[in-house]
């Protein structure tokens, strides 16, 4: 069996909790600082080869990512990137924030929510070294999640789209979760998650920016990971994750951790 690579998984740390089908109560919060790290790959996934690049790319991201409940079943939500790219030269550009509003529809031992994230494109590229640091466009992404939560374990799964303007092509998104307490202060998750691109886009990216696989046209992956998130106390916390894939195209083959503390209020 050829072995599994290690899929860089931008989007791990807010992953936490932002496909979660729990809403907060009305006024509490949820606050987390994360940070990524995907250091020195040259290599992308391509459809029946690897892309072996010009140059080694590093890919970090400090992210806050907060929840406020609006209501018991409603609860708005934002993501603040900051990208930190290198590859011929350091860059430090802002990546696209996300807004978004989760609500929810059904809770009779199962949950049933559904979600809107809005990602604004003010993204930043350098057409010298092809470092993007976001989609060049908005994305609408409707989401419908469901899960359901046990004495010491939870289940939960979401599906939904990933709607781009500017000639990009839209996806398909698609992943699952399954978490248990292993002591009283440590919960362990693993997960699955896909993303499939629709390819109705035809957008024309420079072959600087191609040469990078940062936020270009068609990315798709199959991706598994294991999560660990630590309870200091009812209100505070810290988590780790990490991710590999069975598949993917024009994204890289690359480890990827992160790290995140978080606060309830």
């Amino acid at each position: 069996m050829k072995k599994l690579a290690i899929l860089t998984l931008l989007f791990t740390s807010v992953n936490f909790f932002a496909q979660s089908p729990w809403t907060k109560n009305k006024d509490e919060g949820y606050v987390q600082l994360s940070y990524t790290t995907i250091s020195n790959y040259d290599k992308l996934f391509g459809k029946d080869n690897d892309i072996i690049l010009p140059r080694k790319i590093s890919d970090n991201t400090l992210q806050l990512y907060g929840e406020y409940g609006l209501t018991d079943k409603t609860t708005l939500l934002t993501v603040l990137p900051l990208k930190i790219l290198s590859g011929i030269n350091d860059k430090i550009i802002a990546g696209n924030i996300q807004l978004g509003v989760k609500h929810n529809f059904y809770n009779k031992k199962w949950l049933i929510s559904g979600q809107l994230n809005v990602e604004m494109n003010i993204s930043e590229y350098d057409a010298t070294s092809g470092l993007r640091s976001g989609y060049d466009a908005w994305t609408f992404t409707p989401m419908v999640l469901a899960g359901r939560g046990f004495d010491r374990w939870y289940i939960q799964a979401f599906t939904g789209v990933d709607l781009r303007t500017n000639d990009y092509s839209s996806s398909f998104k698609l992943g699952g979760e399954m978490g248990y307490k292993a002591i009283d202060w440590l919960w362990i998750a693993g997960f699955l998650d896909g993303v499939a691109s629709l390819k109705n886009g035809d957008i024309m990216l420079p072959a600087e920016n191609l040469a990078t696989g940062l936020y270009v046209n068609d990315q798709s992956f199959a991706a598994f990971g294991l999560k660990f998130i630590g309870e200091f106390n009812d209100s505070f916390g810290a988590n780790i994750g990490f991710g590999g894939a069975f598949a993917g195209r024009r994204v890289a083959k690359a480890p990827a951790i992160s790290f995140g503390l978080y606060q309830k209020f």
